[in-house]
C-alpha cells in the first residue's frame, strides 16, 4: 500500500499544460464555417435559379423585329401575321406598317399574343429606313390602300 505524501511547491513535478483550444474559440471557428457555408448555398440556389431560367426564354417583340428585319431590308407596307412555330406553338405575332414620314422612316408596330389570353404578351413600335420607298411628292405619308 503506498501512502500519498503531500508535497511542497518546490519539491513538485512541473505541471505541463495541455494545448487545446477553449469553448469560446470553438464557438466562433463554427460561427465563420457557417457563415461561409451558407453564403456558398446562397451562391449555388442562385446559380441554379438563373440556369432555370435560361431554360425558358420568354417570348418578346424583339424577336420577330430581328425575324423581320433580319430577311430582307425593305418593308412592305400593310398588315402581317405569323407564329414562331415549334420554339413558341402557343404564341403568334401581328405587325402593322405604315409610313411614318416622306423621308423613307417606316413605322412598324409589333404585337405578340399568346393564344387564349386577351392581353398581348409584348408590344413593340420601331422606326425603320428603307431607302427603296418611292417618294410622295405631296409631303404627306401614305396611307393604307
Amino acid at each position: 500500500m503506498t501512502m500519498l505524501i503531500p508535497q511542497s511547491p518546490e519539491t513538485a513535478p512541473p505541471r505541463r499544460f495541455e494545448a487545446a483550444f477553449t469553448l469560446i474559440e470553438v464557438m466562433i471557428a463554427c460561427g465563420i464555417l457557417f457563415i461561409a457555408l451558407f453564403a456558398i448555398l446562397g451562391l449555388v440556389a442562385n446559380t441554379l435559379r438563373n440556369a432555370r431560367a435560361l431554360r425558358h426564354i420568354p417570348v418578346d417583340a424583339g424577336m420577330v423585329a430581328s425575324q423581320l428585319l433580319g430577311k430582307t431590308n425593305r418593308m412592305t407596307l400593310g398588315t402581317d401575321s405569323g407564329d414562331f412555330g415549334k420554339i413558341y406553338p402557343d404564341c403568334s405575332w401581328e405587325t402593322d406598317t405604315e409610313e411614318a414620314g416622306t423621308n423613307g422612316l417606316v413605322q412598324v408596330d409589333i404585337v405578340v399574343r399568346r393564344r387564349g389570353q386577351v392581353e398581348p404578351v409584348d408590344k413593340l413600335s420601331i422606326l425603320v429606313f428603307d431607302p427603296t420607298l418611292p417618294k410622295n411628292p405631296f409631303g404627306a405619308p401614305r396611307t393604307r390602300q
